[in-house]
């Protein structure tokens, strides 16, 4: 039997001698301005880190270039400190055809919340400071009056989502105690956090009544005992239940709660300030007429349908809405200065409903007519298509976006995108070739995400504005492809 190429051997130990130490290539002149740049601690780590992975290949192949060569190890060195510098939340193209994506960040903030961001952190801030008196503040106020004159409201606070919004609520009111609410109502939303959950973690029992599909007016009365504390309507925004149905509306809810002494608490989910079908959207619940109806609580996101940064938003009653902040938990749950900033800026675009389709970019997204997409995917079709090609063909399809995020999960709006498939003779299986291309969308500068269906690459551009921010990664998709 033949033993080990001794010339591979050699040229091994020789690639290895030639690997410089550690002091040797701070040295060097490209190094040298890496340590300028970054401080000598950062460099001399990443340097080590290279060294050490370059020994392991140069021992067990062909050693690679930058074993041999001073510059290239100086341009390898100074492409592996700007990946260890490189931010790992990036800004991404949501192509997918959900527009409030959860998975991508949902909301798209309005150029008004992140100007007000910069402001907020560029300096000292009056977040818990009262300027008109000169004393401590109570950083709610920011954003209290704001919300009590959109929704009618007497009082309203905010936590840093709605599960805490409906976590706090239920403890206020019923830990200890007990919280009465529908079977067809005990919903999970994203991440597998399901409402009997919340209501186990915040200290109540919950009292189910009803069936899946039908609830009562009666099931309610005959629920109230001596420790229920607090009546619960959930909004299912996330699922339908359609057919032999039945639920109790807030108003009457209302009535049997205050009849009892009780309180009634609304989680409408995701929540919109605006009635969305005078935009041509299908209707979703607005804690307006829900406070009208007689609610105590009513709990929304900020996230979602509101168009600003991830909030849980609490509004209701003065007594109700008092009881929920002097619980312990509002202070762990509270919004720090950035949300806040976003937020207020979010809800002040609201005081000018008319500017709303043109200001908030949620809603801009959501009515955006498909004549408009549809000239966009035109346009941009052959010059993807020359990137793409020869292994794979795009074409103009006709496509049905998301809302996204739980709201409205039956509804779709007409749109229209790109389909990527793959060339025969080019690829060994489809579903192979369309993993690969969506590997590479993904590793561009800035990641593209679409969605695989039925043997296509889609590209929905309900989302894609700005046609340029595409057609600046074709040159890096046709060369990826290539290579």
């Amino acid at each position: 039997m033949d033993g080990p190429d001794e010339s591979l051997i050699d040229s091994r130990e020789l690639a290895l001698r030639r690997l410089p130490s550690v002091d040797r290539a701070l040295r060097h002149e490209g190094v040298a301005r890496l340590v300028d740049e970054h401080g000598r601690s950062f460099v001399t780590a990443q340097l080590r880190a290279l060294l050490a992975e370059l020994r392991a290949r140069t021992g067990t192949g062909e050693p690679p270039a930058e074993a041999l060569d001073d510059a290239a190890l100086a341009r390898a060195l100074s492409e592996r400190c700007a990946r260890r510098l490189a931010p790992k939340l990036r800004s991404v193209l949501n192509l997918s055809g959900v527009v409030i994506h959860t998975n991508l960040g949902r909301a798209v903030l309005a150029q008004p919340a992140l100007q007000q961001v910069l402001r907020s952190v560029s300096g000292a801030c009056n977040l818990e400071y009262d300027l008109d008196t000169g004393r401590r503040g109570e950083r709610d106020s920011l954003v209290e009056g704001l919300l009590a004159e959109l929704t009618g409201a007497e009082a309203a606070t905010v936590v840093n989502n709605n599960a805490a919004a409906v976590l706090l609520t239920i403890a206020a009111f019923a830990r200890g105690h007990e919280v009465v609410v529908s079977r067809g109502e005990l919903v999970e939303i994203g991440g597998a956090f399901r409402m009997p959950e919340i209501m186990e973690c915040a200290g109540a029992r919950m009292v189910e009544v009803g069936t899946t599909n039908r609830t009562h007016p009666h099931d309610y009365e005959r629920a109230i005992g001596r420790r229920t504390a607090l009546l619960m309507k959930v909004h299912t925004s996330n699922y339908r239940v359609q057919g032999f149905t039945a639920s109790v509306d807030e108003a009457t809810l209302a009535r049997i709660a205050h009849a009892h002494g009780l309180a009634l608490a609304s989680d409408l989910g995701s929540g919109a300030l605006v009635d969305l079908s005078t935009y041509g959207l299908p209707r979703e619940p607005q804690p307006q007429p829900m406070l009208a109806a007689g609610c105590d609580v009513v709990t929304f996101s900020g996230d979602k349908l509101l168009g600003g940064p991830q909030a849980g938003l609490i509004v209701g009653t003065q007594a109700a809405v008092g009881k929920i902040r002097r619980h312990p938990l509002k202070r762990a749950l509270r919004l720090s200065k950035l949300p806040l900033a976003m937020l207020e800026a979010t809800l002040k675009l609201y005081l000018r409903p008319e500017r709303l389709p043109i200001d908030l970019p949620t809603l801009r997204l959501l009515v955006r007519p498909l004549a408009a997409i549809r000239e966009s995917a035109q346009a941009l079709a052959p010059r993807f298509a020359e990137a793409v090609a020869p292994r794979y063909q795009a074409s103009v399809v006709e496509l049905a976006s998301q809302i996204g995020s739980g709201s409205l999960p039956t509804e779709t709006l007409p749109s229209a995108g790109l389909a990527i498939e793959p060339v025969r003779g080019f690829s060994s299986g489809i579903g192979s070739a369309l993993e690969e291309l969506a590997g590479v969308l993904r590793s561009l500068p800035t990641p593209v995400i679409g969605r695989v269906s039925q043997d296509r690459l889609l590209l929905d551009l309900r989302c894609l504005e700005d046609e340029s921010a595409l057609v600046a990664l074709l040159p890096a998709l046709r060369e990826r492809l290539a290579r």
